[in-house]
């Protein structure tokens, strides 16, 4: 499924103080035009060193890349990601009771801290959240007793001598077992799981509810959110994400399709149905249209690393609220603008209803997200400078600067801008990830996996 490419070129980039440089560094993934439904990736997301980077696709697969150990005669070089294991995380269902098909698509994943030698990580389709332990085997036992080489049982009135079987040396296997699957506590699309800063429980959110789980316990779970309305017909709004905070284990937030953000505190009462905070903007009365209620809808929440801070993103903004502050963000980015003139035919073709999801940076001084025509925008929260780096396997000649990508909104188009009316809306950059601990970020585009650092010195 996944095939390599190694080229290098350069992006500018808005950084902390000095501006980061951004290296072209792989591209994973089929050249072709003609993408298979299958292959188109869902989800990223890296582990807590950032050695193991994950992606989930919407045949229900996930495929894990390992970072080779840096090469000491290539100073420039950092370590490559190589596939490390692949493995079908789920399979197509069928609700014979409802008579609806539950699709195999990744929705999330979500890696548990190391404890041992072996890597465990969540991850869900629409209905069932899977644990699965992923562990390597370099040696195998020979010499059994009872059994022969090739696994055949003997007789054992032919065993006249005892041996004491051994572990002999083999090529590295990478094995991924599931260990728990929690499954049937959810009547509508899982959107969202969380790991708990305690590492014991997560939290997992579809449009109406929110459910507590123990990772050890998979036949039960405790409701902690529930806005589903008596009658149906008096539903106004859904949940969008939700997340636990990083370092309290008793917070956490949720996002509405109205645009709001409610913090609640599992200590206050066992259903969560009061919060404790509010956040919502007040809504700018010039800018009101038909569509301003689904553009107002949040699609991805995170918390900062330090937990001080949160980050919303709705379809045409990002948004940095600090959890002291309830009536508006701290911070708002504009991600393209441009197309609030555009709101009309992007509701036709569907793409107003595209998800964007967000990401820190491991010092909680750069957010990044996803836009059309594989644009990706960061922004930098100390110089309040942005930029506009695109995801593309044309421009990836060996070294070759690239300047940011500019698109001309109206008016004169300039040499190198882009018209807002050539932009492509089938290629979209929904899912992106930052590395925890370096200036390192994995892109998702169609069926691509592009990963880009910046340039080392």
């Amino acid at each position: 499924m996944f095939l390599k490419f190694s080229l290098r070129s350069v992006f500018y980039g808005a950084g902390g103080g000095n501006d980061i440089q951004w290296c072209f560094s792989q591209v994973k993934g089929a050249v072709d035009d003609d993408v298979a439904e299958a292959d188109i990736i869902s989800t990223v997301e890296f582990n807590h060193s950032g050695e193991l980077l994950a992606t989930g696709d919407k045949g229900g697969r996930v495929v894990i890349f390992q970072q080779e150990q840096e090469n000491k005669t290539q100073s420039h070089s950092r370590g490559e990601y190589n596939v490390y294991s692949t493995f079908q995380s789920h399979e197509p269902e069928f609700d014979y009771l409802k008579s609806l098909e539950i699709e195999e698509k990744i929705n999330k994943i979500r890696w548990l801290p190391q404890k041992n030698a072996a890597q465990f990580l969540l991850s869900t389709n629409d209905k069932t959240i899977k644990l699965w332990k992923i562990s390597e085997r370099d040696k195998r036992p020979e010499g059994y007793n009872l059994k022969e080489e090739d696994g055949r049982y003997r007789d054992p009135t032919t065993v006249t001598t005892l041996r004491v079987p051994v572990f002999r040396p083999m090529d590295l296997m990478v094995e991924a077992s599931p260990r728990r699957i929690f499954a049937n506590a959810h009547t509508y699309h899982i959107n969202s799981i969380s790991i708990n800063s305690d590492y014991e429980t997560y939290l997992s959110a579809d449009d109406l509810r929110i459910n507590l789980w123990h990772l050890e316990i998979t036949d039960r779970s405790f409701n902690i959110v529930d806005i589903k309305p008596a009658n149906m017909e008096e539903l106004t709004e859904v949940i969008t994400a939700a997340e636990f905070h990083p370092n309290s284990c008793n917070t956490f937030v949720y996002s509405s399709s109205k645009g709001t953000i409610r913090l609640c505190d599992m200590r206050a009462s066992a259903l969560c149905d009061r919060h404790s905070k509010l956040f919502e903007e007040p809504e700018d009365p010039s800018n009101r249209s038909f569509f301003s209620e689904i553009i107002s809808s949040i699609s991805d929440v995170k918390f900062s690393h330090s937990g001080r801070y949160m980050m919303t993103r709705d379809y045409l903004s990002v948004k940095i609220w600090d959890l002291n502050m309830e009536n508006r963000p701290v911070e708002t980015y504009q991600v393209h603008e441009y197309l609030r003139s555009k709101l009309c035919s992007l509701y036709e073709n569907d793409c107003i209803f595209d998800k964007f999801e967000c990401c820190w940076n491991g010092s909680d001084s750069i957010v990044m997200t996803g836009s059309y025509n594989n644009f990706f925008r960061m922004f930098d929260r100390n110089t309040k400078r942005d930029i506009t780096l695109e995801a593309s396997r044309e421009n990836n000649k060996p070294r070759t600067v690239l300047k940011p990508r500019k698109v001309c909104a109206s008016g004169k188009r300039k040499k190198d801008e882009i018209s807002v009316d050539s932009l492509d809306f089938n290629k979209k950059i929904l899912h992106t990830a930052w590395h925890p601990k370096e200036n390192i970020i994995a892109v998702a585009t169609t069926n691509n996996l592009y990963i880009f650092q910046d340039k080392m010195n």
